[in-house]
């Protein structure tokens, strides 16, 4: 069976237990003051899409895109819940991501992450899909316990 990605208004016990699990995660690995992980009510504001990822009617990951302006998305909230891993839910959320921000218009993709081997996963998928180093941008700061990726896209665009 393939994974449907589907937006999600965020309001079952089922989704709001992945954002709080993904939130604990992110606090679990990365210092106090650095982590830029959305909540529940920051995940509904408006500019946000929020999907849910779902394998044989289980719920088996997220994630959001968020309107930066100037024709610009960042990611957000990507998470693959662990008895998933390896499976192919990373990238189809992203290719969802990817499909709605070319639709949207946007030229470029934007995301900050953590450092270090909890986030190796993360990064990997990442490059493998077009995403190269950057600096920071919107309101983020660069330490070192973050790092920021981009990736344009034209309409065109068929690798994601």
């Amino acid at each position: 069976m393939s994974i449907i990605v589907r937006p999600d208004d965020l309001s079952s016990p089922q989704v709001q237990a992945l954002v709080t699990e993904h939130l604990a995660g992110m606090h679990g690995n990365t210092p106090a003051g650095h982590v830029h992980a959305l909540a529940l009510d920051s995940l509904r504001a408006p500019g946000i899409t929020f999907w849910s990822a779902w394998l044989d009617g289980q719920l088996c990951g997220c994630g959001a895109l968020k309107a930066l302006g100037d024709h610009a998305g960042e990611i957000k909230s990507m998470r693959t819940r662990s008895a998933f891993l390896r499976r192919g839910v990373g990238q189809a959320v992203l290719d969802e991501i990817f499909r709605v921000a070319r639709d949207r218009g946007h030229t470029h993709l934007y995301l900050e992450t953590g450092t270090g081997a909890p986030f190796a996963a993360a990064h990997a998928l990442y490059l493998r899909n077009g995403f190269a180093w950057c600096g920071p941008f919107g309101e983020y700061t660069a330490t070192a316990f973050n790092v920021f990726m981009v990736r344009p896209l034209v309409p065109q665009d068929s690798t994601a």
